[in-house]
């Protein structure tokens, strides 16, 4: 039975890896090699994450409803705030291809049994909480600007978007506010799940790795972020249908970066 220890390891002692530094053409390599995972058996991976477009057409239907609109944008794009967690079973696929294990995909539930399960849901919850935090803060800055009245209609609302002071003021504000965000999951996720899958450490070494991590290689860091932003842009414009391709690829690509910057 898996025990309760989400501060530290089993050990219960704050154990923290050591760091590597990286480059660029290291980045590009981890995502050649989520891209060779996928191509093993891309059926098997694309099962996995089917769920993302499903779960984005839902969200743009349930944003349809006029009094949902203002939120229509900060959900699209911060449902990619919850992607390191959501893509845990992809990093366990390509943990054991790289072991030499059986890689089918029914493996990819089986992080459900392991020892690090509390502290993958500790984080998982973390992300969560800035998903949530998004969204308030992204209602708070529409109603400071336009008021609590929702529009009118969705021809209303991008109406107004696009031809107000406001609509400006909001894009830019919101597509700022929103780099913030995205820039924390970034920074404190980059291999936290992979590490705990890797590694029984607990969720605040996990954490505070991939925050050295970062530290210690801000550029490849940034590479990676405008790589995973990219590829989640193109993966969203076909209603979402792209991202049962993207995602596996990234997720893939997110173990061989930890691999390359976490010391064994």
């Amino acid at each position: 039975m898996t025990d309760f220890h989400v501060m530290a390891g089993t050990d219960k002692t704050l154990s923290l890896p050591a760091v590597r530094k990286i480059t660029t053409s290291d980045v590009i390599d981890a995502l050649g090699r989520g891209l060779d995972d996928f191509w093993q058996k891309p059926s098997h991976y694309a099962f996995l994450c089917i769920i993302y477009p499903l779960v984005g057409v839902v969200l743009i239907y349930w944003a349809s409803d006029a009094n949902a609109l203002p939120l229509l944008f900060p959900l699209v794009s911060g449902f990619a705030l919850l992607g390191p967690f959501a893509a845990i079973g992809l990093y366990e696929i390509s943990r054991r291809r790289e072991a030499g294990l059986d890689t089918s995909w029914r493996h990819a539930l089986e992080v459900r049994k392991s020892p690090a399960l509390p502290s993958i849901v500790a984080v998982g919850a973390m992300l969560l909480a800035i998903f949530i935090t998004w969204l308030l803060v992204a209602q708070g800055l529409y109603v400071r600007l336009f008021g609590a009245e929702p529009p009118g209609s969705m021809a209303q609302f991008f109406e107004t978007l696009f031809t107000t002071d406001e609509g400006f003021m909001l894009m830019i504000l919101g597509n700022g506010i929103g780099f913030i965000f995205a820039l924390a999951v970034l920074i404190t996720s980059a291999v936290a799940f992979p590490i705990l899958l890797d590694r029984d450490c607990g969720a605040v070494a996990a954490v505070i790795t991939s925050v050295r991590a970062a530290s210690a290689n801000p550029l490849p860091i940034a590479l990676w972020g405008v790589v995973v932003a990219g590829a989640l842009l193109v993966g969203s414009l076909p209603l979402f249908a792209g991202l049962a391709v993207v995602m596996p690829i990234l997720g893939h690509a997110t173990w061989h970066l930890y691999r390359k910057l976490v010391a064994d």
